[in-house]
């Protein structure tokens, strides 16, 4: 799915309150995808499948996730469910992944409203959310308002607006459902807002402001005002603190560990990528040791005397040497390492080599043969 790289619904929050950082974003390398993104993805297009009438989603995949039965008893059933409960006649006239765009009202500004809907005089904007982490709010949700103010100026989907004496917006995070009901009034103010923020973002002195929009912004390792929250962080005396003061300080530091773990992935995506990070390295996380034939392992192990080496799968090496109280053979493990993680440059362990640099290596040695 192609995003706005001005201002989208998934985005509309962060441009508002921090209009410098597209500029920021757009420096940035791309994220990868996360397991919890992918199963996202998957439940949307199940859902969708879902309301077309379809009913059999066996084998349906997206990246490596795959949809299983808890997925329809625990997401899609209940999330249908609800949706009833926003069109208890089921009168509503609808439709399912819109795209939406300000066109030159604003330029650049798109994206694609989850279900848009009509049901008296009553337009619905609605959202799926399928993740069990932070509850969102459908108050006020700039996300939702958004997908209405673009679905307004968008020929093809400006027919659920017509005349309407209201706007639903519907956050449906099975088991939850959130509503809000507002006016053509209320959004149009939105997009007046949003229009002045996207014009701000585009001046070289945009603003930067830290909030709750951070939480998902890409720019936070390079972002200057982040990098000033941690330098104040620092320098805070926290036993000095009175309790009102470390509970703002407690909700500065929920952004500074979002920053952090950011910033700690960009670097590891960089030195991945066989660019430099001055004073960094990768090394490899610490080996724990495998079988190196578990089908050997098993045979060996009863001969040894251990009674039962498996359990749903083969006990580990650490776990047999308890039982036998003493070291295993030579021949019978491996010690391999989980992955790389990121050191300073200084660190004793050596630097991982990666599988890149094996490649290259290996090519310009067979250039010199």
């Amino acid at each position: 799915m192609t995003h706005s790289t001005v201002v989208g619904g998934s985005t509309a929050k962060r441009v508002l309150a921090c209009p410098g950082s597209v500029a920021l974003c757009a420096t940035m390398p791309p994220k990868p995808s996360s397991i919890f993104a992918d199963k996202g993805t998957l439940l949307h297009e199940v859902i969708v499948r879902a309301l077309d009438g379809e009913t059999d989603f066996v084998g349906t995949t997206y990246a490596n996730e795959t949809f299983s039965p808890d997925m329809m008893v625990n997401k899609i059933e209940p999330a249908l469910a609800l949706l009833d409960e926003v069109d208890p006649s089921q009168s509503m006239d609808y439709v399912t992944e819109a795209a939406v765009t300000f066109g030159t009202h604003i330029r650049g500004a798109f994206g694609t409203v989850d279900l848009l809907g009509r049901r008296g005089d009553t337009a619905i904007v609605l959202d799926w959310k399928f993740g069990d982490g932070v509850i969102v709010e459908a108050e006020e949700n700039e996300q939702l308002m958004f997908y209405a103010a673009a679905a307004m100026r968008t020929p093809d989907t400006m027919w659920a607006f017509e005349d309407a004496a209201e706007i639903e917006c519907v956050i449906i995070q099975p088991p939850f459902i959130k509503r809000w009901t507002t006016t053509v009034k209320r959004i149009h103010a939105f997009e007046r807002e949003l229009k002045r923020a996207v014009i701000a973002s585009a001046q070289p002195d945009a603003v930067l402001a830290i909030g709750s929009h951070c939480r998902w912004c890409a720019a936070k390792p390079v972002c200057p005002q982040m990098t000033g929250a941690v330098d104040r962080a620092v320098k805070t005396q926290l036993l000095a603190l009175d309790t009102q003061a470390l509970g703002a300080a407690l909700e500065t530091a929920e952004v500074l560990e979002g920053w952090i773990d950011d910033l700690r992935s960009l670097a590891t995506r960089m030195l991945e990528g066989a660019t430099p990070v001055p004073g960094w390295k990768l090394v490899a996380k610490r080996a724990t040791r495998k079988w190196i034939d578990e089908y050997k392992a098993i045979t060996d192990l009863e001969a040894l005397g251990v009674e039962q080496p498996t359990k749903t799968e083969i006990i580990s090496p650490a776990q047999a040497e308890k039982i036998l109280k003493k070291k295993l053979p030579d021949g019978l493990t491996v010690s391999v390492s989980s992955g790389n993680t990121l050191a300073a440059e200084d660190d004793p362990r050596p630097e991982a080599l990666l599988l890149g640099k094996q490649l290259s290596a290996a090519l310009i040695k067979l250039g010199a043969l």
